[in-house]
This record gives C-alpha cells, structure tokens and sequence, in this order.
C-alpha cells in the first residue's frame, strides 16, 4: 500500500471512529420507551407504502397489527389483498373509494364516522402494537372528523402502542402532536406524463 493509500486508509477510520462515538452517544441518551405517533405528509409518492412497510416490520417481530383505511376502498389495493388474511392484522375501511368520485358529503361523513369509530376503539386496546390510519389527514379537511377528538384519542392511548398516520396536508397540531414527522416532495411522477397508474406501484 503507498503512503497516500495508507494515509487516506486512516482518514477514513478517524472519521468513522468519531461518527460512532457521535452515533453510540445519541444512543446511550435515548432511554424512553414509549409508543409514538409517526406522521408521513407531504404531495410526494409514497406515504402509505411506508406506512405498510413498517406493517411488515411490526409483524416480523410478531406484533398485533390494524389498518384503518380512509378514501381508498373503493381500490383494489395490493396491500390490503397482501395482509387481509394474516392472523395478526386486522383491516377496517371507509370503503366508499375517493370523495370526489362520491361528491355526496353526508354518506362520506357517515361512512367516515363509522369506520373512525373502529378506529377509536383501537386506540383503546393494548393488544394492539401499531395502528395505521391511512389517509387520514383528508378527514380533517373536508371536516368529516373532529381533529380535537382524534387527538384527544392519540393522547390516551395505550402507552406502548405506535400509531402512524399518512395523508397530504397534515394540520398543524397533528404535527406538534407526532412524534416523527416526514413530509415526502414531489419532484416526478410518472401519471403527470400520462403513464397510467400501475399495478403494485400505486395499488
């Protein structure tokens, strides 16, 4: 090895040894053990495949799993075909597909009421390790759910249970709530040059 090599050999292993230290000190200082509330927004791609990511996740370590679906059901989502029938997830959905399709407010409210309802109780159960409300963000815009009583719901909540919540738009006192927050852009998207949507890409 030249001594450039060896040089830039040991560079590396300083700044490695000083980001472990950095990486092994964040560590040491996060004791708390709690659940928390995970908060993916943002116009971007992506926020209920991480949410159904972390489903995955949750089950590999054998914990007990709901999915509440707001907008969505009237699709024939690869996620929902893919954990329907696993024995430890449960799914509760609107089912009345995108509001703009419906355009009739009263049975959206109601139809979103009813499925918040499960919802609620979930947030009641310690059996229950992760919740995801998926979408749900668009509740609260379109005034269909009260945000204070979902809150409200949030906060007494097991205290080991995760909750993650997806949807554009997020208010902001959902977001001071959460715990982790990530807001995906959007740069690109494929429906913008009229590809059409595919399937196990966006459902």
């Amino acid at each position: 090895m030249t001594e450039e090599a060896t040089n830039r050999a040991e560079r590396h292993k300083a700044r490695m040894q000083k980001m472990k230290a950095h990486v092994d000190s964040q560590v040491a200082q996060a004791t708390e053990e709690r659940g928390i509330i995970v908060l993916l927004t943002g116009n971007g791609k992506g926020k209920s495949s991480s949410a159904f990511g972390m489903v995955a996740r949750a089950l590999g370590h054998g914990q007990r799993v709901a999915v509440v679906q707001f907008i969505k059901g009237g699709w024939d989502c690869g996620e929902q075909k893919f954990f329907m029938d696993h024995p430890r997830v449960s799914f509760h959905v609107m089912a009345t597909g995108f509001t703009w399709e419906t355009q009739n407010r009263d049975s959206d409210t109601e139809a979103a009421q009813s499925v918040w309802e499960q919802g609620k109780a979930l947030l009641q159960d310690e059996s229950i390790d992760l919740v995801i409300f998926d979408e749900m963000t668009y509740m609260f815009k379109f005034d269909y759910l009260s945000l204070d009583e979902v809150l409200e719901s949030l906060q007494q909540r097991p205290h080991r249970q995760n909750v993650v919540i997806t949807g554009r738009g997020a208010q902001k006192s959902l977001i001071e709530l959460a715990d982790t927050v990530t807001e995906l852009g959007d740069i690109k998207h494929a429906f913008r040059a009229g590809i059409k949507a595919q399937q196990g890409i966006e459902f």
